[in-house]
């Protein structure tokens, strides 16, 4: 009955009853169907992936997590302190989101390294919404209920992408973009707080653009206060502990742990050491006489539901997709970083889904929005971390900070804090060596590169990041629309080792790249054959290039079919006037090229072809024939998706004459144990050996042949061109068979170019 219904359906869309099978709809549902309960319980257990790892928790792990958490935290907490300056809030609010931070990511992360809490760029970033809320709106909210709002809002947004599984969308940014928009964050940030790290914040604007802030900072040096007795030494302090242990480590490597260990505290030393130092110098003054981070209240202050409002949201919803963008960009590239590095792969959609919990449920707790950070996650990648765990201990100490020492913090240096942040953004800054490497894999990229640190430097950070959205996505839709394909020739190679096999050919470029292969003689393809390989899958951007290109070859190296020569320019075509009458060279050019016999298309690098695709390649043949004003053969290779297959039997491609004699469109498959169901179809006058070699044996003379014509003889299925046959369940042999590849009905369908040119015949009239 099923198949009664198919031939009929076949009749009314016009389908020959005698076309090739192909994969149907019905077969991708049958291959993809899954139970709805084991995927909605897959969907769930992923959801929380500390269920995998926590059964097996032990104390070792335990001791390393300790030690790698305790460290982190020692940096996180003065950190955090002044991220929050930066975020142009009370220092109070950095602790709240560290403290949620860490503790949230411990249950939902797939990376052990990463560490959550205020970073410098996202601190800006919400720095800069909370100014532009408060421009707008005034003091209807305050700042901390702005840049609360912010971390709720962002963090849903990227809840949502990690739920519905559409956290690919990051891998369209490549990674000079992701590098050049933080260097130039980190220069706009470093240049932000040289003034306050001076004493000069109070007479700049350190909103303006970064070269404008750079000038003025210079313009008043002389200006400087006693902070800068604070900021420079500390500045100083840190960068000479971090160089000290590092020297100390390579020159005694058997204290190499204990002097990195040493120079990780430097953060917490600088810290205590010039707050005791300003507690001397400003005790028995009314007014502090240097800048100083005031008082920070005890305890976690700020627990509630945040004030989310219409009003607020639309005054923020210009800046939600660069915060949003930034949230998970710098996550996801130091997710993948410490993943690479330490061996391990990390959920892209998991890990959105961690910084999405983690904002949305800090937002209770007062914390604005927060995401990974590079020097901590390094931090603690070096400590020998061995869970996500390590955070649990982190927030500990970031809670004893709020409780135990938060009173101490009132003498705090703001210039010793800008120093520190200063120190902690240089790292994000790409090295010449690194920006060098951008410009050796491309030049292109690197253009995207330096556009982005400009464009932070001379404008904004938002500008850097729409710059490098947009040209990360342009040069994308260019090399997607603009493939580069290569016409091809062949080249043979001589192992120099015997044990390799004899000589082969392989098939190169025939435009000859600069720099490809040098001094090697390109053998062109047989008089009349075009071979192209594609570099992309053929799709609607691309579709009528690669048409053009392939048609322009083609009258470029074969002659027309009709000979224009006794042709009147009356009767010639207006859009095609051939030859003027006059112009022998060019007559004799045409004499000696060759007729067009066939193109054959290397498929291997295409995984989708489009319905704009087909009917572009219905076009490009229509043009070659019409040139040559004969048939010309399209011959395709390498194709490797069935639904590819699909399409172009649906354009009428594959079928047509098959070459007498020919038998290279099949190839071996090896099935081992049972009975086998070969395809209904008609076998070639040759097979390969069941063994596998590629030796051709007489078809009455192989086992293989006898085996597969028996079973052909007995099948009643059609099976798809390139789907082989099935062994039988249950046999219990174990025995080899000789299986097409390819069907009979398709013999324009190949394995290889190899088999593709002996398919061809060359006797044809040229």
């Amino acid at each position: 009955m099923t198949s009664v219904i198919k031939r009929r359906l076949r009749k009314i869309v016009g389908i020959d009853e005698n076309a090739p099978p192909v994969v149907s709809v019905s077969d991708w549902i049958s291959q993809n169907e899954r139970g709805v309960l084991p995927a909605v319980t897959a969907y769930v257990r992923s959801l929380f992936p500390f269920i995998e790892w926590l059964p097996r928790y032990n104390l070792t792990w335990l001791v390393s997590d300790l030690v790698a958490g305790i460290t982190v935290g020692m940096v996180l907490v003065p950190q955090s302190l002044s991220y929050a300056v930066l975020a142009n809030l009370p220092s109070e609010y950095g602790l709240y989101a560290s403290f949620i931070g860490v503790l949230t990511y411990a249950f939902f992360a797939t990376s052990k390294d990463v560490s959550i809490g205020p970073v410098a760029v996202m601190s800006l970033q919400t720095g800069i919404v909370v100014n532009s809320v408060v421009d707008k709106l005034g003091d209807k909210y305050t700042k901390p209920q702005i840049a609360v709002c912010l971390a709720f809002i962002c963090g849903f947004i990227v809840l949502a992408i990690g739920l519905l599984r559409v956290g690919w969308i990051v891998e369209f940014i490549p990674q000079p973009a992701v590098s050049g928009f933080m260097t130039g964050s980190a220069i706009n940030i470093a240049a932000g707080q040289v003034p306050a790290m001076l004493g000069l914040a109070k007479r700049l604007n350190t909103r303006a653009p970064t070269y404008d802030v750079i000038i003025n900072t210079l313009r008043n040096l002389p200006n400087c206060t006693l902070d800068a007795g604070f900021g420079i030494p500390a500045l100083v302090t840190l960068y000479g502990i971090k160089w000290g242990m590092q020297w100390l480590g390579n020159k005694y490597p058997r204290y190499s742990r204990a002097t990195f260990f040493a120079g990780t505290f430097r953060h917490a030393f600088v810290i205590i050491i010039f707050t005791i130092i300003s507690w001397r110098v400003n005790s028995g003054y009314a007014t502090p006489r240097i800048a100083l981070v005031g008082m920070v209240p005890s305890g976690l202050r700020a627990i509630g539901q945040p004030r989310i409002t219409s009003e607020l949201i639309g005054a923020m919803g210009g800046d939600l997709p660069v915060s949003t963008i930034i949230l998970l960009l710098e996550h996801i590239s130091i997710a993948k970083s410490f993943g690479r590095l330490n061996g391990y792969k990390i959920n892209p959609n998991q890990e959105l889904i961690a910084i999405g919990v983690n904002n949305t449920l800090g937002s209770l707790f007062g914390a604005y929005p927060s995401t990974g950070s590079f020097s901590r996650s390094a931090l603690k990648s070096k400590s020998g971390v061995r869970t996500p765990a390590a955070g649990i201990a982190t927030g500990v100490v970031v809670i004893i900070a709020l409780y135990a020492v938060a009173p101490a913090f009132y003498f705090i240096p703001n210039a010793a804090l800008s120093a520190l942040i200063i120190h902690a953004v240089a790292d994000l800054v790409a090295s010449p060596k690194q920006s060098f490497a951008f410009w050796r894999v491309s030049p292109l990229e690197y253009i995207i590169f330096v556009g982005a640190v400009l464009w932070s430097i001379f404008y904004s950070i938002e500008s850097g990041i729409y710059w490098s959205l947009a040209t990360s996505v342009v040069l994308l839709l260019v090399r997607l629309a603009r493939p580069k394909g290569h016409f091809l020739g062949r080249v043979r190679i001589q192992p120099e080792n015997p044990e390799y096999g004899g000589p082969r050919d392989v098939y190169v470029s025939l435009e000859g790249d600069k720099g490809a292969i040098m001094d090697v003689n390109v053998e062109p393809p047989p008089p009349g054959v075009i071979i192209y390989r594609f570099e992309e899958s053929f799709l609607y951007p691309n579709a009528s290039y690669i048409n053009d290109r392939i048609v322009e070859y083609v009258k470029a190296h074969t002659r027309r079919g009709k000979d224009y020569s006794q042709i009147s320019a009356g009767d010639r075509p207006w859009n095609d006037p051939g030859p003027k009458n006059g112009d022998e060279a060019e007559q004799e050019v045409q004499r000696t090229r060759p007729l067009a016999r066939a193109v054959i298309l290397d498929f291997t690098a295409v995984a989708n072809i489009d319905t704009t695709g087909v009917q572009n390649l219905i076009d490009t043949k229509k043009e070659v024939e019409k040139w040559a004003d004969r048939r010309v053969d399209f011959h395709f290779c390498g194709i490797l998706s069935p639904w590819t297959r699909r399409a172009l039997v649906a354009g009428g491609f594959g079928q047509g004459k098959r070459r007498d004699g020919t038998n290279l469109e099949i190839a071996p498959v090896v099935k081992h144990g049972g009975d086998v169901s070969s395809p209904q179809t008609n076998m070639r006058d040759r097979s390969y050996e069941a063994s596998g070699s590629n030796t051709p044996v007489n078809d009455e003379d192989s086992e293989s042949y006898k085996q597969e014509k028996k079973s052909q003889d007995s099948s009643e299925t059609d099976l798809e061109a390139g789907r082989g046959v099935e062994a039988t369940a249950g046999s219990g042999r174990n025995s080899q068979h000789t299986v097409p590849l390819i069907l009979d009905a398709c013999p324009m369908f190949h394995i290889d170019l190899s088999d593709a040119l002996a398919s061809i015949d060359l006797s044809r009239h040229t």
